[in-house]
């Protein structure tokens, strides 16, 4: 229960309070003045949704893979206009111009990462030692060829997404399970897309929707195993997006889709571990 000094006129129902919280499971030290007109019995209540108005910005540390553009691009821009740490991954950091732009942040680490490869993840996990890892965000991921049609499906590709899709952002997440442990609130969130929802129907794309219809379950079971960690685990959908993958012709701006992701993930609690959500916080079937 958190500790408020509030003093009250009994007949007015006014009060002034000072004010240092939790709220969220985030230690927030802040004083408020203010009168109120309220009921006496919800002074707490108002105490605290004023304060959580007001807050300062969360600390949090962020890792963001297949961050050289698209939506892993406007997330990284996104988290650190809120003043939070992000660690940027991607293939090439060299050729990643966009994300290069944006090295003068302090806040900002740009890190090589291949996430298909088995000793780019091993080092790369290593080197976070003992480093606190609030969000986890698996965004690294392929369209899987031109080749998944009905009569022309290219197996090898099939293959090659699943590990991208679907195998990659297991072994990541189980890697940095000890540095999220340590977080107030640790999250790991994998983009996947409504594509593979087994309750909407859709031609072709044979290795896209069987990678991500796979990805949503890994992150379901994964919800059920990391439950007694407090650890919230969620595939999302980020909408149709124009970028490389989703074309011009898409609903969304990258700057609207990241957006309502981390809204989203800013909300997130135990109760929506396991679920799938869309970047807008709708819950979607399975």
């Amino acid at each position: 229960m958190p500790h408020n000094d509030i003093t009250a006129n009994s007949t007015s129902k006014e009060c002034t309070f000072k004010k240092s919280i939790t709220v969220e499971g985030i230690a927030i030290e802040s004083t408020v003045i203010e009168s109120i007109a309220i009921e006496s019995t919800a002074i707490e209540n108002t105490a605290i949704a004023s304060l959580t108005k007001n807050r300062r910005t969360i600390v949090e540390t962020i890792i963001i893979t297949g961050a050289n553009r698209g939506i892993g691009l406007a997330l990284t821009r996104q988290f650190l206009q809120t003043q939070r740490a992000v660690i940027a991954t991607c293939r090439q950091p060299d050729a990643a111009t966009d994300l290069q732009a944006l090295s003068s942040n302090p806040n900002l680490e740009i890190r090589q990462l291949d996430v298909t490869d088995l000793s780019s993840v091993d080092e790369f996990s290593a080197s976070l030692t003992e480093q606190t890892i609030d969000v986890l965000i698996n965004n690294a991921g392929v369209t899987g060829g031109s080749h998944q049609s009905l009569k022309d499906m290219e197996t090898t590709s099939w293959l090659a997404t699943f590990e991208t899709n679907t195998i990659a952002p297991l072994r990541l997440s189980t890697l940095l399970l000890k540095n999220l442990r340590s977080a107030a609130r640790p999250r790991i969130i994998s983009v996947s897309s409504y594509m593979g929802s087994i309750s909407r129907p859709g031609n072709g794309a044979y290795a896209y929707r069987s990678s991500k219809a796979a990805l949503n379950k890994v992150m379901q079971v994964m919800a059920c195993d990391l439950a007694d960690d407090g650890i919230i685990a969620c595939p999302v959908h980020p909408g149709w997006v124009r970028t490389d993958m989703g074309g011009s012709t898409a609903d969304l701006s990258v700057e609207q889709s990241a957006g309502g992701l981390i809204d989203l993930i800013d909300k997130l609690n135990m109760a929506q571990s396991g679920h799938f959500w869309n970047w807008d916080g709708e819950k979607l079937p399975w």
